[in-house]
């Protein structure tokens, strides 16, 4: 079998096996259609709006995480331009994916009513018995704001994960005006000058271009241990199987992100890793975890530490 050559960009043309990285305007794969696209829903918008390439054959289309679109007006308009301007529901099959859709059947009813899907649409709906794997293990340890940092650090030095996942919350507006550096950063600054013993630690958030964010994925991929920090881009499509541990050292927004940051550990269904979850939070917020504990059935243990 011949060498596959592999480049990432926020647009992967897959054509007799091969990922091409497609450059703006280029039109480099007119004489060979490809035959599977993968895209941001931006990307591929902004490829059409250029008439780089058209739809006309298209015969499926995927659209996986489809609730975490409806977070933005931008996506939605995006998701609306795709899915009824630039093709036809009439031409194509059309598959909305996602572990987490609120209210899917009212979904369902407005995906007909928009024409975003055939009127003879099937529902596929599983019910799980647990919405998470029994292998979790919850936790979580009460600490004041100041001592958040150093409260985490103790969390790192006792567990020892050799691989494991901080998530963090978005930089305020108010303080990107400010000029202050966003928490990720501030975070991964303190973890480097603290935690020596620590596998290698990396940066992913959303300010970050699409190759910076590839080159910590595969920095991720190819080394041993690691401890990557991220905002909410890393709770979705993100595949890591070798994560052992979660540490939200920011409180996730609703149930729903806290199920999806969860799901990053306890990947391998036939392994004997024991995964953890732990919740960095303050004495104000317990009860918001007590809300996520009701809604998605499981139980959290107070830690000291």
């Amino acid at each position: 079998m011949p060498s596959t050559k592999v480049l990432l960009f926020p647009l992967l043309l897959i054509s007799n096996n091969c990922i091409i990285n497609c450059k703006w305007g280029l039109p480099m794969f007119q004489a060979e259609p490809p035959t599977i696209v993968v895209a941001t829903i931006a990307s591929l918008c902004q490829m059409l709006e250029k008439r780089t390439f058209r739809l006309d054959s298209l015969q499926a289309m995927v659209v996986d995480e489809v609730d975490f679109m409806f977070n933005s007006s931008k996506q939605v308009s995006s998701l609306r331009k795709l899915l009824t301007s630039y093709s036809s529901c009439n031409s194509r099959q059309t598959i909305f994916a996602s572990a987490s859709i609120p209210q899917h059947r009212r979904f369902l009813h407005d995906c007909i009513q928009q024409k975003w899907t055939k009127s003879d649409v099937v529902h596929i709906h599983v019910n799980s018995i647990e919405p998470m794997p029994s292998c979790l293990h919850h936790r979580f340890v009460i600490c004041d704001k100041k001592q958040r940092h150093q409260t985490l650090l103790s969390l790192l030095q006792s567990d020892t994960p050799k691989s494991g996942i901080i998530f963090v919350g978005e930089q305020t507006e108010r303080s990107k005006k400010a000029g202050n550096a966003p928490p990720t950063t501030l975070l991964v600054d303190f973890l480097k000058s603290s935690h020596g013993d620590c596998s290698e630690i990396l940066l992913l958030e959303e300010d970050m271009n699409f190759n910076s964010r590839a080159a910590s994925l595969s920095e991720v991929r190819q080394g041993g241990g690691y401890l990557l920090v991220s905002t909410d881009i890393a709770a979705r499509g993100v595949d890591l199987p070798e994560t052992t541990h979660i540490y939200n050292f920011d409180l996730p927004r609703t149930a729903v992100d806290y199920l999806h940051r969860a799901g990053r550990t306890g990947r391998k269904p036939f392994s004997d890793d024991k995964c953890y979850v732990t919740s960095v939070i303050m004495p104000e917020e317990r009860f918001v975890l007590q809300r996520y504990e009701n809604e998605l059935m499981f139980n959290c243990g107070e830690l000291s530490v």
